[in-house]
C-alpha cells in the first residue's frame, strides 16, 4: 500500500509508546535502514557489542519460524512466556488507543502489526536491562515505526529497487525515504555507493548537521572469498581501513561469519558504526570486533544447510539480492550440477530475478510457499521462465519440491533455495526433517 494512504504514520506509534512509558528513551540505540544488508549489518553490530560485554538487544524482521526471533537479547530470542506477558501489557493500551482513535475519526485504524512488534521489542529490551539496542528498520525509514528513536548512530546499508509502490520508482526517491532516519546532529554511516542515492543522503545529512561516513570515501575494504564451501567449512576474510581527518583505523585478516562479498561490505559498515560508538566512549576492543564479526550467524543469508551435496538457503527477494547471491555461489562453491528451488511474492520483480538466476543452474524447480497468500503460483513462474527458454519443473509445495531435489542431487552437486523469506522458512523445515546427507554431516542450525 502507498505511504500516502495513512497507514504509515508516526503519531500513532508515538502515542502508543507514550502510554507504555517511552521505552525507546531508556535505551542507547543504533538505528539501521537499507534496501538490503540491514539485517546482516544489524546482526554483526549486535554480535560485537555482546562480545564486548554489553547486554544487547536486536530487533529484526521478518522472522523465519517464530515471532520471538524478532526480539533477541545477546542472540537469544524472547521466550514464549515473555511474549505472552508483553501481549498482556499491550492489550489494554491498544484498546484505549482504538477507542480514542474511533472517537476522533471513525475510519482511523489502530496500531499495525509492525508497530505492535516494535513496541513489544522495546519493552522486552527495557525489561531485560539491555545496555544497547540495535533496531532494524522494517520498511523504508522516514515513516517506519522504529523511527521514533533518537539513536547514537544512524546507518544506511544500501539503496536498490524494492518496495517501489511504497517508496518510489527511482533510487533518489527510495534514498529519501531511507534517509528519513537521519536525526539532527546524530552521526550517519552509509554503505551506499551509487551516485544518485548517495547524493540524496549527503544532502539530507548536511541539512541536518549530521556527520556522514561513507563507504568508498571514509572507509574501505578488500575481500578474500573462501573456496569450495560446499565440501568443507570455510570463512571469507577481509581487510578494513577507516581514514578520517581526525581518525585512522586498520584491521587486517578479519574472518567473516557470513558468506559473500556483499557481507564484507556490510561488515565494513558495521565496523565503522562500532568505531563511531568507540568515539562516543563505548569500550569495544579489537578482540571483540573480530570475535563478533567471525561468530555471527544469520539464518537464510547464504546459509549453508548441508554439505556433499551443498545446500544453500538465501532469502534474496529483489534483483540486487539475487545478483549478490549468484556472485557468491560462483566464487565460493564448486559443483558438478546446480539445482535451483525458487518461489517468490507477487509484488517482486520476478522476471528480472529469474533472468539473473536461471543461467547459473542446470535444474530449476519452481514452487509456492504455503503459509502466505501472496506467493506466485509455480505455473505463473514457469510461464515467465519460458520466456528465458528455461526448462523447469513445477511443484505445488515445498515438500514436493524437496522430494524432487532428493532424487536429483548427487554428492558433488549444489542445491540453492531462494526467492523469499517464506520459501526459506518452509524449505528449512523440510531440510531439517529430511536432510540429503547423513545426520552427522548436517550443518543446519536452529533459528
Amino acid at each position: 500500500m502507498p505511504y500516502g494512504d495513512g497507514t504509515f504514520k508516526l503519531d500513532r506509534m508515538r502515542e502508543l509508546l507514550l502510554r507504555l512509558g517511552n521505552p525507546q528513551a531508556k535505551l542507547p540505540i543504533v538505528h539501521v535502514a537499507g534496501t538490503k544488508g540491514k539485517g546482516s549489518t544489524s546482526a554483526m553490530i549486535a554480535a560485537v557489542l555482546s562480545a564486548a560485554g554489553y547486554r544487547t538487544g536486536l530487533f529484526s524482521s521478518p522472522h523465519l519460524d517464530r515471532l520471538e526471533e524478532r526480539m533477541a537479547v545477546d542472540g537469544q530470542p524472547c521466550s514464549a512466556a515473555e511474549l505472552l506477558e508483553l501481549v498482556e501489557i499491550l492489550r489494554p493500551v491498544v484498546a484505549q488507543l482504538d477507542l480514542a482513535g474511533s472517537r476522533r475519526r471513525p475510519a482511523e485504524t489502530g496500531p499495525t502489526y509492525f508497530e505492535l512488534t516494535t513496541a513489544m521489542a522495546l519493552l522486552h529490551f527495557v525489561r531485560s536491562n539491555v545496555q544497547a539496542a540495535v533496531l532494524e528498520v522494517g520498511l523504508g525509514g522516514r515513516l517506519d515505526s522504529t523511527n521514533v528513536c533518537l539513536p547514537a548512530v544512524s546507518v544506511i546499508t544500501s539503496i536498490s529497487f524494492d518496495h517501489m509502490r511504497q517508496l518510489g520508482n527511482t533510487l533518489a526517491a527510495i534514498a529519501r525515504e531511507k534517509a528519513g532516519i537521519i536525526k539532527p546532529g546524530v552521526p550517519v554511516v552509509s554503505g551506499v555507493v551509487d551516485d544518485e542515492p548517495r547524493q540524496v543522503i549527503e544532502q539530507i545529512a548536511w541539512q541536518r548537521g549530521s556527520r556522514l561516513l561513507q563507504l568508498g570515501r571514509d572507509f574501505h575494504y578488500q575481500y578474500e572469498p573462501p573456496r569450495d564451501v560446499g565440501r568443507e567449512a570455510a570463512q571469507g576474510r577481509m581487510s578494513y581501513h577507516l581514514s578520517c581527518p581526525d581518525r585512522q583505523q586498520t584491521y587486517d585478516n578479519v574472518s567473516l561469519g557470513l558468506l559473500g562479498r556483499h557481507q564484507a561490505a556490510n561488515a565494513a559498515t558495521a565496523l565503522t558504526v562500532l568505531d563511531e560508538l568507540a568515539r562516543q566512549g563505548w569500550q569495544i576492543s579489537e578482540a571483540a570486533l573480530r570475535r563478533g564479526v567471525a561468530e555471527v550467524r544469520w539464518p537464510a543469508r547464504v546459509e549453508v544447510a548441508g554439505r556433499q551435496p551443498a545446500v544453500v538457503i538465501d532469502a534474496a527477494h529483489n534483483v540486487a539480492s539475487v545478483e549478490a547471491l549468484a556472485a557468491t555461489l560462483a566464487e565460493s562453491f564448486s559443483a558438478r550440477e546446480r539445482i535451483l528451488v525458487f518461489a517468490t511474492t507477487r509484488d517482486k520483480e520476478v522476471p528480472a530475478m529469474l533472468r539473473c538466476l536461471l543461467p547459473h543452474f542446470d535444474h530449476v524447480i519452481l514452487t509456492q510457499y504455503q503459509n502466505n497468500p501472496r506467493g506466485v503460483p509455480p505455473e505463473e513462474l514457469a510461464a515467465i521462465a519460458a520466456q528465458e527458454s528455461a526448462a523447469v519443473r513445477v511443484c505445488p509445495s515445498p515438500a514436493a519440491a524437496w522430494e524432487v531435489v532428493r532424487t536429483l542431487a548427487g554428492e558433488k552437486d549444489l542445491v540453492c533455495i531462494t526467492g523469499s523469506f517464506f520459501i526459506a522458512a518452509e524449505m528449512r523445515a523440510q531440510i531439517a526433517a529430511r536432510p540429503l546427507q547423513p545426520a552427522q554431516n548436517a550443518v543446519l542450525e536452529p533459528t
